[in-house]
This record gives structure tokens, sequence and C-alpha cells, in this order.
């Protein structure tokens, strides 16, 4: 590709709200333009780099054995309610009506339209196990899109679905895409962390999912650093201390906290740390109020919350809610006094505390000198509360956790029959009895592996693509092209690496070589020659490969082998 021939507009700086590198990087080399908050134009160049990145997804897809489709955007909100997600989806899909007025979502991903795909052919065990996948846009109506491609209203994802007879179909469909995940990161040299992970908005089990480490990231993953655990910070745990023996006799005594609503406010007029103070939050479900207690310092994870609690729909109670049952404004909850009908679980460092602080159910008052089994009783222990950098390792002896900021790029779970029974997908077994197809879901957000790529390669010059990726293998910068001699060398080369398969950008624009150097560092070919006053007066080529700056200069007949052995290490 000639550049005088080539539409990539490049940038001097960067928007001010490119906060960081992979962003501003993508945003001055030309690769996307903003149309709306979350929202990006791909360039030529990103067109580029996001079909290549698409390419590998679908070569290592059709080589774990499954089958590429392509459903629609669209999705009949009839659908939706049949799984039950219409209302409960978060965050909320983005709705539209047709001229008929019938509504539909702009699919944030597609369980419901895969199943029932699946379900208008499937007849017979013979049709099953099958693994079927789509690239394709995704919309999720983020409140406040960052980062770039990292978090967008719009994105581009691969979405996978298996669909099996049995749970061995299941386990083998998970296995295949693991496997097919690790291998699209090794040929993008991408060194991921696969992490535990909760099941979100989605459903399902076994859910893992494949982090990139950076600083830059928007998720938390605490690993171990001493064995080989780690986690997302949803789901990760820390190692349960060892109980205190309950204290028989207690002084506990009304103080009074006038507006003194949050940790930090009442902790300060009582003159004590906050990991002496409990947190009462206050949840219902459709049966029961609950009581979830937490250190002061700690923050309650309301995804353990819910996997400890009993019941169905798991929300926090209203200010009205809150009001109602403990007589106090939010802030003044506590253990103490609760109806016996109300189920009150804590975390389990709630056992090694004594003489605590707490709400006292009335405002503008909390209770000192507090102990569990003397002024109330836990009905549960449980790990509620989200890890912390530095806790003890629950899973080796001596190791601590370690909180790394992260990049998801993908993840794969078990899906069951959570789908499959609610569209109706079904099939007719060998005993002739019918059942329900049993799905696993496996999931790669394209987009945001170019972003991953680049907060992961560059430097403070630009962008240093990995070979597999990069828009182009290579850049030839002609330096003078008034020169027929130069140009008659350029043209040779081209043509030359060309043929040798090799994907070129040829640099022949009337501009100056430092315009020239400053580009072709920022856009990140993992190639350049160039040519110009060395090969003039020596009538060589040099060469020099962006991963490292290795530099060579070589004869002209040299340059095409010299460049392919270059691009082995790129």
């Amino acid at each position: 590709m000639r550049a005088s021939q080539y539409w990539f507009p490049t940038l001097r700086e960067a928007p001010s709200d490119a906060e960081i590198p992979s962003h501003r990087l993508l945003l001055r080399g030309g690769f996307i333009r903003p149309l709306s908050a979350g929202l990006f134009n791909w360039l030529p160049l990103g067109q580029r780099v996001l079909a290549k990145v698409e390419q590998i997804v679908r070569e290592e897809m059709n080589r774990a054995g499954a089958h590429e489709v392509l459903m629609p955007i669209l999705q009949p909100k009839e659908l939706w309610e049949r799984s039950g997600r219409w209302e409960t989806f978060k965050p909320t899909p983005l709705r539209v009506q047709d001229r008929s007025e019938r509504w539909f979502c702009l699919g944030p991903t597609h369980e419901e339209n895969i199943t029932d795909l699946v379900a208008m052919d499937l007849g017979s065990y013979r049709d099953l196990p099958v693994t079927l996948y789509q690239i394709q846009a995704k919309f999720r109506d983020e409140l406040r899109p960052r980062g770039g491609l990292i978090r967008c209203k719009e994105f581009i994802m691969k979405d996978a679905y298996s669909f099996g007879r049995t749970r061995e179909d299941v386990d083998d469909a998970y296995e295949a895409m693991y496997a097919a995940y690790e291998r699209i990161f090794e040929r993008l040299n991408l060194p991921v962390v696969v992490v535990e992970a909760e099941e979100g908005s989605i459903g399902g089990s076994d859910t893992r999912e494949f982090m990139l480490l950076s600083e830059n990231g928007e998720d938390t993953v605490y690993m171990c650093d001493s064995c080989d655990y780690a986690s997302n910070a949803e789901c990760a745990t820390a190692r349960i201390p060892e109980p205190m023996a309950p204290v028989e006799h207690g002084e506990r005594r009304l103080v009074d906290t006038p507006n003194a609503k949050t940790v930090e406010q009442v902790t300060r007029m009582l003159g004590v740390g906050p990991e002496k103070l409990v947190k009462t939050l206050l949840f219902r479900t459709d049966d029961q109020f609950v009581a979830a207690l937490v250190r002061g310092d700690r923050t309650l994870n309301e995804f353990k919350l819910a996997r400890a609690v009993p019941g169905d729909n798991l929300r926090m109670a209203s200010d009205a809610e809150v009001q109602e049952f403990t007589g106090a404004r939010v802030g003044f909850a506590g253990p103490v006094g609760l109806p016996d009908d109300v189920m009150v679980i804590a975390d389990h460092e709630i056992a090694t505390m004594r003489d605590f602080v707490t709400g006292a159910n009335r405002d503008d008052a909390h209770f000192t000198g507090v102990n569990v089994s003397v002024d109330f009783e836990v009905d549960e222990y449980a790990d509620l509360r989200e890890a912390c950098h530095g806790d003890a390792c629950a899973h080796c002896e001596d190791g601590k956790l370690q909180a790394r900021r992260c990049i998801e790029l993908a993840h794969v779970f078990k899906l069951g029959t959570k789908y499959s029974e609610a569209i109706g997908a079904t099939f007719q077994d060998a005993d002739g009895s019918e059942q329900v197809a049993i799905m696993g879901c496996y999931g790669v957000g394209v987009s945001r592996i170019v972003a991953g790529v680049v907060e992961r390669y560059h430097d403070d010059d630009g962008i240093i693509w990995p070979r597999e990726c990069a828009p182009f293998d290579a850049a030839i910068l002609l330096l003078s092209p008034d020169d027929e001699e130069l140009r008659a060398v350029a043209d040779n080369l081209y043509g030359e690496l060309s043929e040798a398969g090799l994907e070129v950008l040829y640099d022949e624009r009337d501009t100056s070589p430092g315009v020239k150097f400053a580009e072709a560092d920022l856009i990140g070919y993992p190639v350049r020659a160039v040519i110009g006053r060395v090969t003039r007066n020596e009538g060589k080529i040099e060469l020099r490969r962006r991963s490292d700056g290795h530099e060579e200069v070589v004869e002209i007949g040299a340059a095409v082998e010299t460049t392919l052995s270059m691009l082995e290490g790129a």
C-alpha cells in the first residue's frame, strides 16, 4: 500500500480526555476516531488490526470445532421475557420500538437468540454436541464509558455457545474453548492470567476470566504471592480468621451520635478506629429481611452475600423500608434488638471482635461495648467481605494476596439449562425421552484486545505491535521521493517484499524525513526500511525492528531476507 494513496490521519497530540496510553495512541496513530462517548469509528489502520485479531479468533474457534453464525443485533422483547431478563439484565439494555410499536433491545449478549436458533431445528440427541459462535457488535448502555476501547457502549465481541446432551459434553466443550483461548493469547503475545470470577447477569458456573495485568485496567484481581491462586475481586477469598472465645458479660452503652451516619463520622466522634465498628446492612429477599454484618473498615461483597443467603431476589432494603423496620434513618441500623424473624448473617471477622460499636436502631444513636452472644445472636457466619491487599491466602499457609489492576479480555463458563429450559431447546434422547440441552458460554472482547495489546506494548514514541496483529508487517520510508535512483530502489524493494508475502506500507509521500520517522514509530510497524542517504552513498538499506530497536544496515540485495529474519523476532 502506497502511503500517498492511503488514509491514515495522525495527530500530534491526543485529546485531553484520552487518559490512558491505548486511548491516546490509537487516536494519535489514526486507528480510531470518537463519534460520541463510548462510540468509536474504526479508520483503515484500525480496521486492519481489528480484522487480524478477528481472524486469529476465528481460526482458533474453527480449530476447536465451533461453527460460525451471525445473528441479528435487534432482539425482540418477547424472547427476553421468556428468559426473565427483560427487566433484570444489568446494565439495562438499549431499547427501541419499531413503527408497529414492538419493543426490541440492541443485543448486549445473545444467549436468548442462540438458544432460540438452536431450538428451531434441534430434534434428536444425534444433533448434539454442537458449538456455534459469532463475531459481532454488542451494545451496553454504560453510564460512564472510559478508557477508549476498554469500556464502550458499542464493542466487537466473539461469543460462542455450546449445546450438549450430557454434562460430559459441556465439560468437553468448555475445555476445548479454554484451550482455544490460551492459543489466541499466545499468538497475540499477551500474557494473560486466568482467574476465578462471578457469573454476573448471564448466570452459570465454573466461571473463569482471562485477565491482562495493566495498571490502567478497570478490574482488580487478587493473586497469591506464594501459590497459584488468582481471583477476580468479586469473589476473592481470604483465610478465615480464628474466632475468639465469646464474652460472657458485656457493658453495652447507648451513646448520642447526632447526624453521624457514616463510619468516618461515627468513629471520629467516638474516638475509635473503623476496625472497632460493625456495619449493619439491611437487605431483603422475597421471603425475609436480612441483616449483613461486616467490620467498619471492610466492604460488603453482595455477590458473596447472595450466595450465602437462601431465597430469591436479594436486594438492598430501601430507605423507607429501613426506616419502617428499624425505626431509624439509614446509617443507624444495628443488630441489637432486631426481630427474631430477621436473618443475621455476619462475616467471619465479626467472630474475632469484642466490645465493638453498632447502630442502635434509633436516630442519632449508637451502642458501644457490643458483643456477640451477649447482645445479639448471629444466625450464620460466612465470607461476606471483599478481599484486601495483604490478606492471608485461604489456599496456602504462607501466602498473601496481592491486588493487581487488570483488563478482562475473555471469559468461559457453563450455563447449564437456564436458557434451554426457558426457551425450549429440547431434544429426543436415545431412550425416546425429551431432554433439555445443556449449555456453555464463551466470550472474547475482540475490540478490547486491540486496546489491551497497546497497553501492553508501547513506549514514549508510540505503539509496538506484535507482528500477528500489526496493520502492516513493514514500512518502507523513502526519504527523497524526487531522487529517481532512490525511488527505483524503494519501488523494487516494495515489490519484492510484497512478493514474499508481506504486507507493506510504502511511504513515498513528499513530507519531511522527521515526519516519516515519527509516524512510523507512532503507528508501530514491526520493521521499517529506510532508503535515503546511506542508500545513495553506500548502496545499503537501513533496517530497524520496532520492538527492541535492533538495527542492521544491509546490502540492497539482502534487504528482503533480513527483513523476514527480523520479523521472526517482532
